[in-house]
């Protein structure tokens, strides 16, 4: 399978609102039990990257180097919230138009959607959760941008998302009255890491940017016990780095 068909099979598992438990040629997987994350490779032929890439995400990440790396351009717009629960997460898509800017590139905002425990970890400290905002360019390169949480005071934007949280694997709810902007989700302090990697879920296609921001945003300890009484725990374990070289801004 090349890369630009796992790419369109990440898409639609991530962005149409049925389960994403009979997407990906009706492969059940999970998290948790014989279809779990240790078992993704052995599921199918088309998952075979989850068990022999050498640039599997997440990653702890640790021993970063010092770069000249270019600050992110952000251009998130306001829009009404649309939510979808998708049977592993809860997926929101954003106002058209949002985008970042990368050294000159730009990369037009997707969703994004929530992990928790977080799944990306930095010197072998887990994050109780992570937001991952998933951009493609004009060229069709992805880049994934992590954010970390912190427990502290009720995030006033997962608030308003978590109001209107579907219930039901497969539920889509547009709320009108509700306008989100991605950019409330995001901290002050803008440095981050940056490192190859994949998607985190089956098919585990790699060739993907990712860059984490390195201060966490707060949420409460309640917002996390919401989202896991509505989704569940649902994070990869981290995979080996191996020859990667991960950078730091």
């Amino acid at each position: 399978m090349t890369k630009n068909i796992t790419m369109a099979a990440f898409f639609a598992a991530t962005i149409v609102s049925v389960p994403m438990a009979v997407i990906a040629g009706n492969i059940p997987w999970s998290y948790t039990g014989p279809n779990g994350p240790e078992h993704w490779a052995n599921m199918s032929q088309e998952f075979k990257l989850c068990g022999s890439g050498k640039e599997q995400s997440p990653i702890n990440i640790s021993g970063a180097k010092s770069a000249n790396l270019p600050a992110i351009q952000f251009d998130y717009k306001p829009g009404s919230l649309e939510i979808i629960h998708n049977g592993h997460t809860v997926l929101i898509k954003p106002a058209k138009g949002s985008s970042i800017s990368v050294a000159g590139e730009k990369y037009e905002l997707l969703q994004f959607h929530f992990h928790s425990p977080g799944e990306n970890t930095v010197d072998g400290k887990t994050f109780p959760m992570d937001i991952h905002l998933v951009h493609k360019s004009a060229k069709g390169k992805i880049m994934v941008l992590g954010v970390f949480t912190g427990i502290g005071a009720k995030n006033a934007v997962l608030d308003k998302v978590w109001n209107h949280m579907p219930q039901q694997s497969g539920d889509r709810k547009q709320v009108a009255s509700v306008s989100i902007n991605a950019a409330d989700l995001l901290p002050t302090d803008r440095s981050y890491y940056s490192f190859k990697g994949s998607i985190t879920i089956p098919p585990c296609s790699e060739g993907i940017e990712w860059i984490v921001l390195k201060t966490p945003v707060e949420v409460s300890d309640e917002q996390i016990k919401q989202f896991l009484r509505v989704v569940g725990e649902n994070a990869r374990p981290v995979q080996p780095v191996y020859s990667r070289t991960l950078y730091m801004r």
